[in-house]
């Protein structure tokens, strides 16, 4: 599946867009997206087991808030029952896709380990609060160069995670190449991305203030700006209209306009 190759300005297109399917049920949104993170936090505080299984299970849930968006989008009722739609389409895909995610985290923490950081690494992964922070900032000091792999190498790998449930969920993509695909849908649209990127984090200081109630809002624009980015990039994209603006006529312009 190739992807489309878009201009930088969609980055906030698909901001705006996500606001649009947003303000179709702005409440339904919020408490579909409260529950699932209460839910995720619940797997993930089981003794043990707990963080690998919320991995798992992330791109489960994800998939039921994005077949919400593919609800509104379609001018259908965004629904409780969506929140668990996942269990219902593509489940045994979805699970081991985010079977691919922890295992692409481990692997990067295991050549972050090569890399001289053991006791950083080991840190991470143990869950456990760290009390002293002399410990803490030892650990950082002497893992420089295996932070910056990390870093690169988490990018990479966030990259490949964010289209991959929807080309699991919508385009019946198997796993293993919905991790491709999205990793070049991905690197083709770093502009936009990246102003996305940087408007997202600009809103998430501004939804921390004051004390993180702004969040309840932007999850869920997040949820449906990331769908929009989806159907913007891929082939048979059709993207959400809105009243004062046909964004997939502006797609076509900016194509045009390459």
């Amino acid at each position: 599946m190739e992807a489309k190759k878009l201009t930088v300005g969609c980055g906030w297109l698909w901001i705006k867009q996500g606001i649009y399917l947003f303000k179709k049920s702005p409440v339904l949104w919020m408490t579909l997206c409260f529950i699932g993170i209460l839910g995720l936090i619940g797997i993930a505080s089981i003794p043990v087991v707990g963080d690998p299984l919320a991995t798992l299970m992330f791109p489960v849930m994800f998939s039921g808030l994005l077949w919400g968006c593919h609800a509104l989008e379609h001018d259908e009722e965004l629904e409780l029952a969506h929140l668990f739609k996942g269990f219902q389409h593509n489940t045994q895909q979805l699970v081991t896709l985010g079977g691919l995610n922890l295992i692409g985290q481990l692997m990067i923490f295991g050549v972050m380990m090569l890399a001289g950081g053991t006791a950083l690494v080991s840190l991470l992964m143990s869950g456990s609060q760290v009390e002293d922070p002399a410990v803490l900032v030892q650990a950082v000091s002497g893992a420089s160069f295996a932070i910056l792999i990390g870093m690169a190498l988490f990018s990479v790998l966030l990259l490949a995670t964010q289209f991959a449930p929807m080309l699991v969920s919508f385009d019946k993509v198997s796993p293993l190449e919905a991790l491709k695909t999205s990793l070049r849908g991905c690197w083709r649209n770093l502009a936009p991305l990246s102003v996305y990127g940087v408007m997202m984090m600009l809103f998430a200081v501004t939804a921390s203030l004051p004390m993180m109630l702004g969040w309840f809002v932007l999850l869920p624009i997040m949820v449906t700006s990331i769908y929009a980015a989806y159907r913007g990039i891929f082939p048979g994209a059709e993207i959400p209209v809105e009243a004062s603006e046909t964004p997939a006529t502006q797609t076509e312009e900016t194509n045009d306009g390459q």
